[in-house]
């Protein structure tokens, strides 16, 4: 037994010895700009708003409580989660090859024969046996290092993974609660608006009974009523569509949503600091998962190259055997064996040398992944940042159409009451003062929809 743990000792210290073939990993060259275009204040030092929490940036409670339950809930994000529990099963497997396997054994073994003859009288066996044995595959190469590093990586991808998917759901959410708002906004407008014009048709009516007005000025006035009443069951139907989107994000079944503040209460960040395009590559999931890919391809070029080397193996046994039950546990039983194994691969019709070229491209493509991933990354944030400062400026310039319309629409309706305007010109008015207003709601849906989007393509929304 002195000897096996002489042997274990003098291969374990070789073993420490041993090299990992294959190439340690460095990060690519990538060209990271600057600044981002469309950053209004690039040289602004504040943070991120992708550092922020979700609920620092979309500050309505009854929004925070939609998201805290689709984090919760969510079936991507539950999945995404499973994956992250497989990963880390997988790692435990994986490194678990770099140790020794060990078995013990013990037994205990009786037997009596009756006398068959003078020469065969009877006899009776006591015997019994106690045993430990190990193989030990020795990462003399870093085989089963290399192995290992690929699949921590591996697991820190499914963790960025997850990560990822939690953004998206945190956005999904926010997006689709800011479009339910936008469409309750829509509907009002077109209840409100088809109020309004089933008093002007009643006026009208009346005014064509008395002859003070005509057929067609009635004729006008239903086409209003029938232009605002025909909006509002597409309106409905686009909300209840929607809030069975909402429901199936927060993993429930489809149902009703509960409301917060109206869109137009719904509150901005006093600014949208982008940060420095550097930190992108360690925050935004996506940029870290390709990475993460990245260095498990890198680890698998090692695993690979170590099987052009030599397999290295030690097995041994030690233990005690003994027919005598009462002398099992005693010097004269004690039994041991131990072996080196060396396996040299000599023909495998290039094989082994193709499974290297195989992991060196698989290598390449997670590079060129990994560059493509940043690049995207960049002109989302860049699109996001055009798309919020636009947005805002268009949103501004709709306001100032909706106070002009509602202003024509006051004086032409005046003006008709007085005989000053015909209906015609009402009419007119009342359309483009009606379509201002949807506009309207429709910008301010997407000022909040372009913040979304922004915050997302910064990293953010993961963060809990």
């Amino acid at each position: 037994m002195k000897k096996f743990a002489f042997v274990i000792f003098v291969v374990a210290l070789a073993l420490l010895a041993g090299c990992m073939v294959g190439p340690n990993y460095k990060r690519p060259a990538v060209s990271v700009p600057k600044v981002y275009r469309g950053e209004v204040k690039p040289a602004s030092v504040a943070p991120s708003i992708g550092t922020e929490k979700w609920w620092q940036v979309f500050r309505d409670p009854v929004l925070d409580k939609l998201i805290h339950t689709a984090v919760l809930q969510n079936y991507n994000v539950r999945i995404a989660a499973a994956r992250v529990l497989q990963a880390q099963a997988e790692l435990g497997i994986t490194r678990a090859n770099q140790y020794p396997f060990a078995s013990a054994s013990a037994g205990v073994f009786s037997e009596r024969n009756p006398k068959i003859s003078k020469v065969f009288p009877s006899y009776e066996v006591n015997a019994g046996h106690l045993s430990l044995s190990a193989i030990w595959d020795l990462d003399f190469w870093g085989k089963y290092r290399r192995e290992t590093q690929a699949a921590q990586a591996s697991l820190l991808a499914t963790e960025w993974g997850q990560r990822a998917v939690l953004s998206s759901v945190v956005a999904s959410v926010a997006a689709a609660y800011f479009q339910l708002r936008s469409l309750d906004a829509q509907l009002a407008i077109a209840q409100r608006t088809l109020a309004t014009r089933q008093e002007s048709l009643k006026l009208t009516e009346l005014l064509e009974k008395h002859g003070s007005s005509s057929q067609l000025a009635v004729s006008e006035a239903q086409q209003l009523v029938y232009t605002a009443s025909e909006s509002i069951p597409d309106l409905q139907r686009q909300i209840e569509q929607q809030e069975n989107l909402l429901s199936i994000l927060l993993g429930e079944n489809p149902g009703p949503i509960p409301r917060g503040q109206l869109i137009t209460e719904q509150p901005e960040p006093a600014t949208v600091p982008a940060g420095l395009p550097s930190q992108l590559l360690e925050r935004r999931p996506d940029i870290v998962e390709a990475e993460a890919n990245l260095i498990a391809a890198n680890a698998n070029i090692g695993v690979l190259k170590a099987s052009l080397f030599p397999d290295i193996s030690l097995t041994g046994t030690g233990g005690y055997e003994s027919y005598a039950l009462n002398r099992l546990i005693t010097s004269p039983s004690e039994l041991w064996n131990a072996a080196v194994n060396v396996t040299q691969p000599v023909f495998a019709a290039g094989a082994l040398r193709a499974g290297v070229r195989l992991a060196k491209a698989q290598w390449q493509e997670m590079v060129l992944t990994y560059r493509q991933t940043i690049q995207n990354a960049f002109e989302q944030v860049s699109n996001a940042l055009i798309a919020y400062q636009k947005d805002r400026e268009y949103l501004e310039e709709q306001q100032k159409l909706v106070d002009a319309a509602r202003k024509s629409d006051q004086l032409s309706m005046v003006l008709y009451r007085n005989g000053g305007a015909s209906y015609l010109q009402v009419l007119a008015t009342e359309t483009l003062y009606f379509s201002a207003e949807l506009n309207l709601v429709q910008a301010q849906d997407n000022v909040r929809l372009s913040l979304v989007q922004l915050y997302q393509a910064l990293g953010g929304g993961w963060q809990q």
